[in-house]
């Protein structure tokens, strides 16, 4: 059962280069100590007031999760004819590092949390377009249109991740408006080393891929980092409904689905982190036991 937790936002960070101020919610339980942290960076459109499946379960079991709203979001209201829009790729990145820099005021905003959390243990999730964003201080680059990679933004603050619907390869990968469109996604995944679950569902067919849902495994084949792979059975791109209870555009929506994601993450998060292995054993165990499991745990 998830413990009582609080939310805060908005905990406003001074942002004056970025055009407008970095946003941030703040969720944590509100008793324990020793909490491991993690960054949780939104899809295209979401905002600091999404993923309360996932927020909800991972703040009730012990973890600070801190979530950024990047100048994609729908509740900011930019548009492709805004100058910064073709950086807002690096400009996610640079929200995320700017989290980590001013974490301590980040903290500040519940009352005695800053004692409670644990500094040496911080970990990122992301999802869709923020595992990409995540996935860059995980050790990700970015190939340019010399095919050489881009600068290595890997952050030694970070000790795990979790990325969840992860794009993959770019080149002949990509559909025409996607190469056309963005050319950050390319990414160049032999430098993540840093300790990774990767989820994805398989059916997720994504409409910026000529291929099919395993472009969405990619991560996992080709970096060093991504040691674990949880496939959702079903899922598509919401692996379903990961980014808010009800919510209309879930073209998925199963709360078993929900309910692995998170459970797993959570669980794989405290293994990497070294605070405990039990849980994630025990979720590889149960979904090996079962006769019609809803999910398959893969591991190099």
């Amino acid at each position: 059962m998830s413990a009582p937790i609080i939310s805060i936002k908005p905990v406003t960070l001074s942002a004056p280069e970025r055009g407008a101020d970095l946003q941030v919610r703040v969720s944590a339980p509100v008793s324990g100590s020793g909490l491991p942290i993690v960054v949780l960076a939104h899809g295209f459109g979401k905002s600091m007031s999404s993923y309360d499946p996932l927020v909800d379960y991972w703040a009730g079991s012990g973890f600070v999760v801190v979530q950024p709203t990047f100048l994609d979001s729908k509740t900011l209201g930019i548009t492709p004819a805004d100058p910064r829009y073709p950086d807002i790729w690096r400009v996610r990145v640079a929200d995320v590092v700017r989290v980590l820099d001013e974490l301590d005021q980040v903290l500040a905003a519940v009352p005695g949390l800053a004692e409670r959390a644990d500094r040496q243990r911080i970990a990122v999730a992301g999802h869709s377009w923020g595992g990409q964003t995540v996935g860059m201080l995980l050790g990700a680059r970015v190939l340019g249109a010399d095919g050489q990679a881009g600068p290595d933004m890997t952050d030694a603050r970070v000790k795990a991740g979790v990325l969840l619907a992860t794009t993959g390869l770019g080149g002949a990968d990509l559909s025409p408006f996607a190469a056309a469109n963005f050319a950050f996604m390319n990414p160049d995944f032999r430098g993540l080393a840093t300790p990774v679950l990767v989820v994805a569902g398989d059916r997720d067919q994504s409409q910026l891929s000529t291929r099919g849902p395993d472009w969405f495994t990619d991560v996992y084949t080709h970096s060093p980092g991504a040691r674990s792979l949880l496939t959702v059975f079903g899922g598509e791109h919401m692996l379903g409904g990961i980014h808010g209870y009800n919510a209309a555009d879930t073209t998925d929506e199963s709360p078993e689905r929900v309910a692995l994601v998170r459970q797993a993450a959570w669980a794989y998060l405290c293994h990497a982190l070294g605070i405990d292995s039990a849980a994630w054993e025990k979720v590889q165990a149960e979904l090996a036991g079962t006769a019609d499991p809803i999910g398959r745990i893969d591991n190099k």
